[in-house]
């Protein structure tokens, strides 16, 4: 492009002074957030399994609805508007268990001058996006920490001569409940020292425990009560993990899991040194010699980038930004709302965000940090858009990474998911709740304004991202595949009531999170439900030729989509059912995104009905996933203007924190992953869009910046694709894994194109 690279990283000139600044890395269990001081690291720990224990298990079951049903329908067939608010049990609204930090891992000089007034001026801190780690230098000092996708361990490094460090596992953190049951434990050891931390919840036995091993060279370790002293040291390298358990865990055994890390050696022969009481005493043993902590880390790197590399380096953006501007911080280039340069670090720490989010769960609200046991919303996994919007770049950005973590949720939660189908529907199959805490897949937090368990589109919504998946890599998961059936099972047995017409109605039906204008929360025929049923129908039958005929049919009897007065489709297809347009939630248009349901080009009169439906939507709360769902829906429909005015209203409103990870409304208040993890999608979706038979290049793309590069993306049809573009035209090298007819839609038209497998494919087109 213009000789320079994009970055791959950010950085800072100073601390963080707010838990949300502080740059992130993470493995998909760990996370860790690093404040960036060297001589006052705050290293803030997570864990995605970390969930408060909240009420009775029984208070987190299904409602038992399914006798009650039938006279529902019957009632909103008849047209009583507010028939569904009584369909409850009673319970009050219950959030999901809510997300949580473990504690802080604290490494202070004992003098006071860390990151205070008169202490030497930072000389840089950053973020790796191509490694995960997170650095920074002050005076000679540098301190170093990523977390090991290899090994699931927190790695803090801290070099530099004469290092004099207070170190301690510190749970103070904002909102930790004061009866949090926290006993410390600390014995030094030949390397160094090895913390625990126990905390146990109020009322609970559930508990979670940290363990750090402290491994030292040169100077001496003593104990400091909760934690431990080094001085003198040159280098510190600290190895931390969390488990959540019941009862008591074996600190003993991770101590010496972490030091059979360490060593590389096979496990230790010895545990941890005992106790050497209070005081402070030298740590028995010789301290590690020179270089071999160096080793250590270089060895715990290097398995971990052979994972974490390789993944975020696949795809790549490049706008051709200016070297200047590629050259600042993070917090100044956020001044520069219109800068390319901005633009290509918020893709490439979008990647490294959702990446970094994705393993044992994919993203929750807040990514995989926190540094406030007040989460909003409990950080939960919401699944009626956030979570949708955070994954929506996985397979085109080939982070299947990232697909895998949420193909194991929905694994460990199917047999939740029945007892929703069962108990609140009578039926067979699966249904989805719209909030999780990751433990629980029961559709439990309704209420009358609410009413999220009569929800059914759920199971479509999060099962498209792995059929994505599949067919980018032209193979079926068998997981994935058998759990289409059971989605189509509960259809099945929940569409038996029929209109006038013949066809059969989706009674009852939610728009999430909207009503009618005339109507209550709990409806008839919304459009989100409409699509989600056609499409899981016809996805489980082609993937189920034995049940084909049969889950064709049914998907034939819905009814189509309605337009309104207004021109615009309807969220309802209910005739009597009146729009509210002023909503951050684009529900009623899953027919274009994320679904191809509707098109400018198989279904240009529906897509047009499409596109006034989201001219009439307003921003209601201005939350940033409303604005980036808006824009994926628009680049589908090829309005490049109107993507680029919701992209704007995000890069405007000051959505972004100097971690780069983003907030739920502007002015970055309220901490939350949607506008970091999503901004990718729809950049890729501006400029690539592919299904199993179509690829469409340059459908909205960027006006204002009309140079640029987009490399590695897949496909659908299974290529991978590389699109460079100028002012005057484009190239795009397709590389097909197999041999597939497909159309090619361009500014100029459709045309057939023919790939061959393993044979590259050049094509270029005009821009203008």
């Amino acid at each position: 492009m213009n000789g320079t690279a994009p970055v791959h990283g950010t950085w800072e000139p100073r601390p963080a002074a707010r838990w949300e600044d502080a740059f992130l890395s993470g493995n998909g269990h760990h996370g860790a957030l690093v404040s960036g001081d060297p001589d006052d690291e705050r290293v803030v720990v997570t864990h995605h399994t970390l969930v408060r224990p909240v009420g009775a298990d029984e208070d987190r079951l299904p409602p038992r609805l399914a006798g009650a049903l039938p006279a529902l329908q019957d009632r909103l067939l008849a047209g009583d508007a507010s028939a569904a608010e009584t369909f409850t049990d009673g319970r009050p609204l219950r959030w999901v268990r809510p997300f949580h930090p473990a504690f802080q891992v604290r490494l202070r000089r004992p003098d006071g001058t860390g990151g205070g007034t008169g202490a030497p001026p930072l000389h840089r801190r950053s973020v790796d996006f191509r490694t995960g780690v997170a650095e920074a230098t002050r005076a000679g000092r540098t301190g170093r920490a990523f977390v090991s996708r290899a090994d699931d361990v927190i790695v803090q490094y801290v070099t530099g001569p004469d290092l004099t460090l207070d170190i301690r596992l510190d749970p103070r953190l904002p909102g930790a409940p004061r009866s949090l049951g926290v006993g410390h434990g600390a014995v030094l050891t030949a390397e160094g020292a090895l913390l625990s931390l126990r905390a146990r919840y109020p009322d609970s036995d559930l508990a979670y425990t940290g363990v750090t091993l402290v491994a030292v060279t040169g100077g001496t370790t003593s104990l400091a009560p909760p934690g431990v002293r080094v001085e003198g040291a040159r280098s510190v390298l600290l190895l931390t993990r969390v488990r959540r358990h019941t009862g008591e865990t074996d600190v003993v055994a991770e101590g010496r899991a972490l030091r059979d890390l360490l060593t590389g050696d096979g496990p230790a022969e010895n545990g941890p040194a005992g106790s050497e009481g209070a005081g402070t005493r030298t740590a028995r043993g010789t301290p590690a010699a020179p270089g071999v902590l160096a080793e250590a880390y270089d060895s715990l790197l290097a398995r971990h980038l052979s994972l974490h590399r390789t993944a975020y380096e696949r795809v790549t953006l490049d706008l051709a930004a200016d070297p200047a501007e590629r050259a600042l911080p993070g917090s100044e280039l956020l001044t520069r709302p219109r800068s390319a340069a901005l633009l290509e670090r918020l893709f490439a720490a979008g990647r490294y965000h959702l990446l970094s989010s994705g393993g044992l769960f994919p993203p929750r609200l807040t990514g995989l940090w926190t540094g406030d046991w007040d989460t909003a919303w409990s950080g939960a996994f919401t699944n009626d858009a956030n979570l949708n919007l955070q994954t929506a770049s996985a397979a085109a950005a080939a982070l299947p990474e990232v697909t895998e973590a949420l193909a194991s949720l929905v694994q460990r939660q199917l047999p939740d998911w029945r007892d929703n189908a069962r108990e609140v529907f009578g039926a067979r199959g699966v249904v989805a709740p719209a909030h999780s805490d990751g433990e629980s897949g029961h559709s439990y937090h309704f209420n009358r304004e609410y009413p999220l368990h009569l929800w059914t589109a759920g199971a479509d919504w999060l099962l498209g991202p792995l059929v994505d998946h599949d067919e980018t890599r032209g193979a079926h998961d068998p997981r994935t595949t058998a759990a289409l059936a059971e989605v189509a099972l509960f259809y099945e047995d929940f569409l038996t009531r029929t209109d006038g017409e013949g066809h059969v109605v989706v009674v009852p039906s939610y728009s999430p999170e909207n009503r009618p204008a005339n109507a209550g929360w709990g409806t008839v025929n919304a459009a989100m439900d409409l699509s989600a049923a056609r499409h899981a129908l016809r996805t489980a039958a082609d993937r189920h030729p034995e049940h084909a005929d049969r889950w064709r049919a049914l998907a034939d009897r819905l009814p189509p989509h309605r337009i309104n007065a207004d021109g615009a489709l309807a969220e309802w297809a209910r005739p009597d059912l009146a729009d509210s347009y002023d909503h951050r939630h684009l529900s009623h248009l899953y027919a274009v995104w994320p679904l191809h349901e509707i098109t400018p080009y198989d279904t240009p009169e529906l897509a047009a009905a499409a596109r006034r439906a989201l001219e009439l939507r307003g921003p209601e709360n201005d939350s940033a996933h409303g604005h980036l769902h808006h824009a994926l829906i628009a680049a589908r429909l090829r309005d490049a203007e109107r993507v680029a005015n919701a992209l704007g209203r995000v890069l405007d409103g000051d959505f972004f924190h100097a971690s780069l990870m983003s907030a739920h409304y502007p002015h970055r208040h309220v901490y939350n992953a949607d506008a970091a993890h999503a901004l990718p999608a729809v950049l890729i979706e501006a400029l690539v869009q592919s299904t199993p038979g179509r690829l469409v290049l340059l459908p909205a793309p960027p006006a204002d910046h009309p140079r640029g590069a987009l490399y590695g993306v897949r496909t659908r049809f299974g290529a991978l694709l590389d699109l460079t573009w100028t002012e005057d035209g484009a190239t795009a090298v397709l590389r097909p894994t197999r041999t597939v007819r497909i159309e090619l839609r361009t500014s100029d038209g459709a045309e057939p194109l023919d790939l061959v497998a393993h044979e590259d494919r050049v094509l270029t087109l005009r821009t203008r």
